[in-house]
């Protein structure tokens, strides 16, 4: 299943992050996993928000380019190993992983691994020929990590 992540190129300076996520928060945008690349002088945030399309568009109305770019989110097993079967597999039908980042749903048990690769469609294809299981754009959106957690 194909689910959206926004892709924010910015400059590598103080104050770029909450400029974004204030224009985020100010239109009751909730940021539900982000990461944060730097290079030099220039930098990417990659977010994934509950609703990515309402997000790029309150964003471009305050001057901030962000992309709306497909992503899938892959449930793998969270143990030692577990990502390495899935980016093994991509590897061996020649795709590559363009960007990715993950996060745990359940220590030892699940997690998720998000990815964008060079050819989405042939990915999904091969994730549903190897019984790999994804989530939804609107599950992706509601998903609680750590929800057995008390704090």
């Amino acid at each position: 299943m194909i689910a959206y992540q926004l892709t924010v190129p910015t400059e590598n300076k103080p104050g770029r992050l909450a400029q974004v996520s204030d224009v985020l928060a100010k239109e009751k945008i909730n940021i539900r996993a982000i990461t944060i690349t730097s290079f030099g002088e220039k930098g990417l945030f990659h977010i994934l928000v509950d609703d990515p399309k309402l997000a790029q568009k309150t964003l471009a109305k305050a001057g901030i380019l962000a992309q709306l770019k497909e992503i899938i989110a892959v449930v793998i097993n969270d143990q030692p190993g577990g990502m390495n079967k899935l980016v093994q597999l991509l590897a061996a039908e020649d795709i590559n992983i363009d960007n990715a980042y993950g996060f745990v749903i359940e220590a030892n048990k699940t997690a998720v691994f998000v990815v964008e690769t060079n050819d989405m469609e042939k990915t999904q294809q091969i994730l549903k020929e190897h019984t790999f299981k994804t989530i939804s754009a609107e599950a992706l959106a509601t998903i609680e990590p750590f929800h057995y957690m008390k704090y």
